[in-house]
């Protein structure tokens, strides 16, 4: 864990009551709605400085108009004069493309959140780094791309990172930094998503729709693809991996259904600590939010006679090869990770679209990992350049899979 985190929020005052100032990359995603949502509860408490989008220009101004943001920008250059259109006459500047995303990450501010999904998110994330105050980190394909470079950026720079997802989110909350040297496991866990009992034969016939419907969590479409694979599990161990000073051989993950336990850290005396919560991400959300403070939410208390009973079992690695093929990755380092990233970005979308079956995506995923002792091995990316030209190669090797 780099000097960008301090676990549990030690050691840093309470900010003032003047409101803070946040930005948000990816407004419209689920996790940027999430945010809104727990903003609005809290009226002068923030101050909106920079809402961005993809391509969804209506629903970007509606809400640019109602939280008073300064700055409005879509990545698409196609949906900026939709954009400037339902801005005109409110104040609110309008822009479009990726410089333009980048320059609203840049604008000074105490919290960013950055919620842009997959390989996209870096720059703006990188660009971010010295201008915020405190980063929220809700993009982990950052950290698997290029993690050395973004959290040596982001020490210098003097900006803190806090991570969004729920499960880091949850060992963030009990990683003893102080008392690192005494952990011996950091387990991440998950749902098992859609699939969890299906047997393998049957995984060949999944359709787009099946995939999408995820038991327990409400999230976009390439995330709750991940989950349905387990991919997302993989990225999230080579997430930990770059955020906790921890060996790969420290990591684990157990399959979880309830989605009640969201990560624990075990130690060496034998204590076994946990973050418990609904599966909900404004709680991990609004503790970014509020850190180092806890502020009240809007999520429904855990009741833990409710729920009754809590189950772990380990993950089928033969029948979600996905995870394996990460954990190889995160072994093998030196830039496996952001190809591994890219493909499987590929692949996601080639299933969405209806170019490739289920179980296709681990095949294009595994080729374009075994690229890489045809190209003569690879290097940890050092730069933003060096992150993008690994990010396009990968891709044109997973292009050739499909």
């Amino acid at each position: 864990m780099t000097s960008t985190m301090e676990a549990g929020g030690r050691g840093e005052a309470a900010w003032g009551q003047a409101p803070r100032r946040l930005s948000i990359l990816g407004t419209t995603g689920s996790i940027g709605l999430n945010v809104l949502d727990l903003v609005a509860t809290e009226p002068g408490r923030f101050e909106i400085e920079a809402l961005t989008a993809g391509r969804n220009a209506r629903e970007l101004a509606e809400l640019a108009i109602r939280f008073s943001a300064r700055i409005a920008v879509v990545a698409d250059p196609s949906s900026y004069a939709e954009l400037r259109d339902r801005l005109a006459g409110t104040g609110i500047e309008a822009a479009a493309g990726a410089e333009a995303i980048a320059s609203a990450a840049a604008r000074p501010t105490d919290i960013l959140v950055s919620a842009i999904v997959g390989f996209a998110g870096l720059a703006p994330s990188l660009a971010a780094l010295g201008a915020t105050r405190t980063l929220a980190l809700a993009n982990k394909e950052t950290l698997v791309s290029a993690g050395p470079l973004f959290l040596a950026t982001a020490e210098r720079a003097g900006t803190r990172i806090l991570p969004v997802d729920s499960e880091h989110n949850a060992i963030f909350q009990v990683f003893e930094t102080d008392n690192a040297p005494n952990v011996s496991e950091v387990i991440i866990t998950a749902s098992g998503g859609p699939f969890l009992r299906t047997p393998k034969p049957e995984l060949a016939a999944v359709t787009r729709d099946m995939a999408l419907k995820h038991p327990k969590w409400s999230m976009g479409p390439k995330i709750t693809i991940d989950s349905a694979t387990l991919m997302n599990k993989g990225l999230e161990l080579i997430e930990a991996y770059r955020l906790y000073p921890v060996s790969v051989d420290q990591l684990s993950v157990l399959v979880h259904p309830q989605s009640v336990v969201h990560g624990l850290v075990r130690y060496k005396d034998g204590s076994l600590l946990a973050e418990l919560g609904v599966p909900d991400m404004r709680t991990p959300i609004g503790y970014c939010l509020a850190w180092p403070e806890r502020r009240p939410t809007t999520v429904k208390p855990l009741d833990l006679a409710t729920v009754g009973t809590l189950t772990f079992e380990a993950p089928d690695r033969d029948r979600f090869p996905c995870l394996p093929l990460a954990e190889a990755a995160m072994r093998r380092g030196d830039g496996a990770p952001c190809v591994l990233n890219a493909a499987n970005e590929v692949a996601v979308e080639a299933f969405l679209a209806g170019r490739i079956g289920f179980l296709d995506i681990a095949r294009v995923v595994e080729a374009a990992l075994a690229g890489i002792d045809a190209k003569g091995g690879l290097s940890e990316p050092s730069s933003l350049l060096a992150a993008t030209e690994l990010d396009g190669w990968a891709r044109k090797i997973a292009l050739a899979c499909l």
